[in-house]
């Protein structure tokens, strides 16, 4: 994770704070539940005014009924949802004054972009003159100053979430809610308008929550990000925290990519990883059973000089300015994540270092019922190099 890049945002993010416009959002032990199902767990938490929140989760996990209890379209079961200190639970979801974009634009097709995003205003008995100024001001704000007389089926897809978030965020609103609204775009696409968002956010120092299953573009976009499963709150920090320091092996394992290993806590607190002696991030007892999370990036490869390394390359995958190579250990699969420039070979015979980065781990006799479904395991045997003095 870049820290450089972490720095910038957290400036920009109390720049956009400082404008005021930005209002605060709670949840307290937030529960929903549909008849019998509980798919919301006491969730909770505090959202800063101006912040971008990422909720990020796998399908299923509670991150969309987040968004639809604030916006007031699901009612809570028990719980409270405040907007700067204001409980909004027995509001309609008119008076909430919350802007949501959707994953499908939802523009009016007998409309122009100016009277799609005029519309709300429209509602909102704002005078004709006045409306149209403000939905062109906020054309303007998303790059589509020239668009205002076309109609939606002559706009590419991301022109027509521009317009989509030009909508919401035209009536001033207190939080604007962003549902997955980039899954729908190709992927060239979807970073440059993640971040535009992002830009406009800032810019407008509003208070934005935004639902993704997409780690990366969570990672990319947010201040902060809520990490959820099965209608629990995992973690929350910023995305640099959440990579180096998981709090729970869920969160090790959804974010980014890990090699599962499963090994014993030594008597010194550390785990022997390949017979490399490896920091926890938590401690455990002595000689627990363990699985432990280890990053590609923490997995080192060397030709030694006579090329007789223990360990032999199965496959290599370029991707631009890093590499990801397999590397066969015993009958199971390592992956090292390294510089593009050092290219390893399939049937290339190499030695593996571990890095002492701290690992997240988990005691084996609860770790595969959790966690087996959420990636494909690789498992290595503690045992198959020598201990390393």
């Amino acid at each position: 994770m870049n820290t450089e890049s972490e720095n910038t945002t957290t400036a920009d993010s109390k720049a956009a704070n400082s404008s005021g416009l930005g209002k605060s959002v709670s949840f307290t032990n937030v529960v929903k539940s549909y008849g019998m199902k509980e798919v919301l767990h006491s969730f909770s938490l505090q959202i800063d005014p101006g912040e971008l929140i990422c909720l990020l989760g796998p399908s299923g996990c509670g991150k969309s009924t987040i968004l639809r209890c604030l916006a007031g379209f699901e009612t809570i079961t028990h719980g409270d949802i405040t907007v700067d200190g204001e409980s909004v639970v027995a509001m309609p979801p008119r008076e909430r004054g919350m802007g949501m974009v959707f994953q499908h634009y939802s523009l009016f097709p007998n409309m122009t972009v100016l009277q799609n995003i005029a519309f709300g205003l429209k509602v909102a008995k704002v005078g004709k003159k006045e409306r149209l100024e403000r939905a062109q001001r906020m054309l303007n704000h998303v790059g589509l100053a020239d668009f205002g007389t076309r109609y939606p089926n002559e706009l590419s897809g991301g022109q027509q979430q521009r317009v989509a978030l030009a909508r919401a965020l035209v009536v001033n609103p207190s939080v604007l809610l962003l549902d997955e609204p980039l899954s729908a775009l190709d992927a060239k696409i979807r970073v440059q308008l993640r971040d535009e968002i992002r830009a406009i956010q800032q810019k407008l120092g509003i208070t934005a929550i935004f639902v993704t299953h997409d780690q990366e573009e969570a990672l990319a976009i947010a201040d902060r990000v809520a990490v959820m499963h099965d209608g629990h709150l995992e973690q929350i920090g910023t995305p640099y925290e959440l990579y180096v320091s998981p709090a729970t092996p869920f969160v090790a394992d959804f974010i980014g990519q890990s090699n599962k290993l499963e090994t014993r806590v030594l008597p010194n607190g550390m785990v022997d990883v390949l017979g490399f002696d490896v920091p926890l991030l938590r401690p455990l007892d002595a000689n627990t059973p363990v699985t432990v999370f280890v990053r590609p990036e923490n997995v080192v490869l060397r030709r030694p000089d006579a090329g007789n390394g223990d360990h032999v390359v199965h496959s290599s995958m370029f991707l631009g300015a890093f590499e990801r190579t397999e590397v066969r250990v015993g009958t199971v699969s390592l992956v090292s994540q390294h510089a593009a420039g050092e290219r390893f070979s399939p049937g290339e015979r190499v030695s593996v270092e571990i890095r002492p980065e701290p690992v997240a781990a988990e005691p084996i006799d609860s770790a595969w019922a959790r966690h087996a479904t959420i990636k494909a395991d690789i498992r290595v045997n503690a045992g198959a190099g020598e201990r390393q003095s």
